[in-house]
């Protein structure tokens, strides 16, 4: 049984908290969209000044909405396109500052100014991506940066 707590702490001593409850949440799960809606939902309690929170899932040809956290998304993203379709191209993770200023961004929500994209990988191949948006500019550190591929990795070991 999951329990909304209040994460006390440093910062590092809070993504710590997380990393532990997402273990927990997955644990002996082996259904990967189970997996990723708590995924989400997990970071969406945890998260301040974020405005969207999910899985894009790679079906092969493109990018195509998953488990989230918001107001209706796009559903479809092709790959180079936006910042999701960039990062999973790329596998890479993106931290995009003004997401205006990004070339092809999709804009899904018109209060997102500043988005944060993590590949997912299985087996070493394109699975998906986490996206996270904000309505703040400049929301996201390397620390969370580094904080969500820890996230990612441990959902990795699930599906």
């Amino acid at each position: 049984m999951f329990h909304n707590i209040t994460y006390e702490g440093t910062r590092s001593e809070q993504f710590s908290q997380v990393l532990n409850q997402l273990k927990a949440l997955i644990h002996d799960e082996p259904n990967a969209i189970a997996n990723l809606a708590n995924a989400s939902s997990l970071l969406n309690h945890f998260m301040k000044d974020i405005n969207w929170v999910g899985f894009y899932l790679y079906d092969g040809n493109e990018l195509v909405l998953g488990p989230f956290q918001g107001l209706p998304a796009c559903i479809r993203i092709p790959l180079n396109r936006g910042v999701c379709g960039t990062s999973a191209a790329e596998l890479q993770t993106l931290v995009v500052k003004d997401v205006h200023e990004f070339p092809g961004h999709i804009a899904c929500d018109a209060a997102s100014n500043s988005e944060i994209v993590v590949p997912l990988l299985k087996d070493g191949q394109l699975y998906g991506v986490l996206d996270i948006d904000s309505p703040l500019k400049n929301r996201f550190d390397q620390e969370e940066r580094q904080f969500l591929e820890q996230f990612v990795h441990i959902l990795e070991g699930q599906l």
